[in-house]
């Protein structure tokens, strides 16, 4: 008996181990099989929620890149606003009858017409200039050379011609309006003849410019003829840079005006055939402008190096009142220069420069003058030279003499009648309307001229 017990508890536990082996195992595949789909339902919650956010994401994405459209479009129309009112405008009569109140404010007046003050609506200030009605040909020329090259260009030392009205019984130019009038006034005082194009009305008695003022006004005038010259799309002449078309700001910045005779000329094209007789004003106006030369924007620069002249005796450059040695001046700065007394111009200029510093930028502006307007046009300085000149940048090699052609054969003295008639022309009108005096035979002569000017010239300048 005790045996059957003992057998029966034996197979009990071994059926409870098998029993409980069993179980175990049922229930580690239930676990696995619940561990699986735990881990599936983890992944497809995981996956849900980074599609989720893949969504969020692309829709801000596409909201922000629609919000910088919104933005971007306001400065986009603004800057093709600017671009497009660059371009000249054009303006009715009546448009013009508005800004300027009937014309009721005249600024000054010329061979071409009258200058009127305005005010465009935007409160900008503006100098109308109101051509004749009836228009010659020569008068179309200029309004049609004004626009077509000043109209093209923007730079801070040229004047901006904002727009022009070509109407039936009004035919302008609109301008800046610059407050300080043209350079004229200030070297010789009183109103001067070409106080067209954007100018303030004449002031009685002008204040004296000190000489660093003068000579960044020289600056800026030829950095806006080196721009015309190298820097513009079509290379534009000016021929007719005077002290009257060189207008100033409220701050005394140049800005080169009257484009009336300025051309157009490609790049490639080192001369430019001329029409119609002589160009520019006498005084001032190139050799070769009238004689039968070839001309090139080398005349801008002849007649610059004659405005640096006035610019440094603060006179006209030809003046009975200074006597006979002195009536010409740039003949007597040459004098001076050849025998060594460069001092003597500088001391002379109005009352003399006492700075130091500013004695050498006027001795500067003595020998690049000199260069400027030598009798040749190739052995005249390019403007991007005259520049670094008088900005101390680039030496200058001693001029030689730029006056053989209008010396006499006798005793060198200067042929004071052709001087004196195209300057009395000069003051008297302006270039365009004024004939050109008669040319001396010793005018007409470059014999005399030294050979090698121009290869000094181009090794030098």
């Amino acid at each position: 008996m005790g045996n059957a017990v003992a057998i029966i508890s034996s197979i009990a536990g071994a059926v409870t181990v098998v029993v409980m082996i069993v179980l175990i195992r049922r229930c580690t595949v239930v676990k696995r099989k619940m561990r699986k789909k735990m881990k599936k339902k983890i992944v497809e919650k995981v996956m849900e929620e980074l599609e989720r956010r893949k969504r969020e994401g692309e829709a801000q994405a596409c909201d922000a890149a629609l919000d910088d459209v919104v933005i971007e479009i306001g400065p986009v129309e603004k800057f093709l606003s600017e671009i497009l009112n660059e371009k000249p405008m054009r303006f009715s009569s009546e448009q013009l009858a508005a800004c300027t109140r009937n014309f009721s404010t005249e600024l000054g007046s010329g061979g071409y017409g009258v200058v009127y003050k305005g005010d465009l609506p935007n409160g900008l200030a503006v100098a109308v200039k109101v051509l004749k009605v009836s228009m010659s040909r020569k008068v179309q020329e200029a309004f049609m050379a004004e626009i077509g090259t000043i109209g093209r260009t923007y730079h801070v030392h040229l004047v901006r011609l904002y727009g022009f009205c070509f109407d039936r019984d009004t035919k302008a130019l609109v301008y800046e309006f610059l407050e300080n009038g043209s350079l004229e006034k200030y070297l010789y005082g009183g109103a001067g003849a070409g106080e067209e194009d954007g100018t303030a009305a004449p002031a009685a008695q002008p204040p004296r410019l000190e000489w660093k003022t003068l000579h960044g006004i020289a600056v800026g005038t030829a950095k806006g003829i080196r721009y015309l010259h190298e820097e513009c799309q079509q290379r534009i002449v000016h021929y007719d840079i005077k002290p009257a078309n060189i207008l100033l700001t409220g701050d005394f910045t140049p800005k080169v005006a009257d484009f009336g005779l300025a051309r157009l000329g490609e790049r490639e094209n080192t001369h430019m055939s001329l029409t119609g007789g002589g160009r520019g004003t006498p005084g001032y106006a190139a050799p070769e402008l009238w004689m039968a030369l070839p001309a090139t924007e080398k005349c801008d620069v002849y007649s610059f190096g004659m405005v640096l002249f006035e610019i440094l005796g603060r006179r006209r450059n030809f003046d009975p009142g200074h006597g006979e040695s002195k009536e010409w001046f740039p003949r007597w700065v040459w004098e001076r220069y050849e025998q060594g007394e460069i001092e003597t111009v500088v001391s002379c200029a109005d009352g003399g420069i006492e700075d130091e510093e500013d004695r050498e930028k006027a001795e500067m502006m003595c020998k690049v003058a000199l260069w400027c307007v030598q009798f040749q046009p190739a052995a005249r300085p390019t403007m991007s030279s005259v520049v670094r000149m008088l900005e101390g940048e680039m030496a200058i090699v001693p001029p030689v003499n730029p006056f053989h052609y209008v010396m006499d054969s006798s005793g060198g003295s200067t042929s004071s009648g052709l001087w004196s008639g195209t300057y009395q022309s000069s003051r008297d009108t302006t270039g365009r309307d004024s004939g050109l005096s008669s040319v001396s035979p010793a005018a007409k002569s470059d014999d005399a001229m030294i050979p090698d000017v121009i290869k000094r010239t181009d090794a030098s300048v």
